[in-house]
């Protein structure tokens, strides 16, 4: 459905700004309320093969292979249908060689079982690959942001510009796609136009909403679920197609019912951002 403009610098048709924010929140509750998407799951399986390593062993995958995103043992490699390539060379960390210990004084096998312990007794040599280094199915993705931005993209950047708000690409951030620091706001180059887009209306969001005294009051669950929401119905009112949203916010924790508690400030903020990039024109609802 489309607001077209009428000529004389005033909107004409049904449905007003604030109508399409409201069609576009009740369709991110829905999407929410349907839970987990295949999409989703699909991630979380395959993410579900990464450990979380130590900052020792963070450490040393940064001197062996400063470029590494996402290390996995062989095995793990292997279950997500990829393969380690011929002549690869690997990255040695350390893992913990764990034992069970029973306490001498234990008196029946049933407070053996209760006063087992784990205890670490020395390290042993691992090794994992990065992705790089792997070839084969390529890992489960939450969608992407399409579609045509037009002139919004310009009109979002000089839109924060006169607020204050510096923008800078650097490829350092990886694999975050943009990362709000108060004033200031980074994003991953080489993104396409529709996911720069939303991107960056949705650092946006947090520099508005979440680098003020507001911010003591909320969880890194809320402001996720903010600025992803809010992204989603700006990129929605400018006719794109972010599939990934309910996604996003789902992968922090959050759910429907948290989302209708923020309704006001995310409406208020997605009437902001709109209101700046696209003033007296046509305001499009993807269908």
């Amino acid at each position: 459905m489309k607001v077209e403009n009428n000529g004389n610098g005033t909107a004409s048709g049904s449905t007003s700004q604030q109508q399409v924010i409201r069609e576009n929140l009740q369709s991110l509750v829905r999407q929410l309320e349907a839970g987990h998407s295949e999409a989703l799951t699909a991630f979380l399986n395959a993410m579900g093969a990464f450990r979380q390593y130590s900052f020792g062993n963070v450490l040393m995958i940064a001197t062996q292979r400063p470029e590494a995103t996402r290390v996995a043992g062989i095995v793990a490699w292997n279950q997500l249908s990829r393969r380690v390539k011929r002549g690869e060379k690997s990255i040695a960390l350390l893992a913990p060689i764990i034992v069970k210990r029973r306490p001498s004084d234990a008196k029946n096998t049933n407070e053996l079982e209760e006063s087992t312990i784990s205890a670490v007794v020395g390290f042993r040599r691992v090794y994992v690959w990065d992705i790089s280094q792997t070839e084969g199915e390529p890992l489960p993705t939450l969608g992407e942001v399409t579609g045509e931005v037009g002139e919004s993209l310009d009109h979002l950047r000089q839109f924060l510009s006169g607020a204050g708000i510096a923008l800078e690409y650097d490829e350092s951030i990886a694999p975050a796609q943009g990362v709000s620091y108060g004033g200031r706001i980074a994003l991953l180059p080489g993104q396409s136009k529709p996911e720069e887009f939303a991107t960056l209306v949705h650092e946006a969001a947090h520099e508005f909403l979440h680098k003020s005294e507001r911010r003591t009051a909320t969880t890194k669950t809320l402001r996720e679920l903010e600025a992803e929401a809010v992204a989603f119905v700006v990129s929605k009112a400018i006719g794109l197609n972010p599939t990934s949203s309910a996604d996003y916010i789902q992968l922090y924790r959050g759910d429907a019912e948290l989302l209708l508690e923020s309704l006001e400030v995310i409406q208020r903020t997605a009437s902001q951002i709109l209101a700046a990039i696209q003033p007296e024109q046509a305001i499009s609802q993807a269908a």
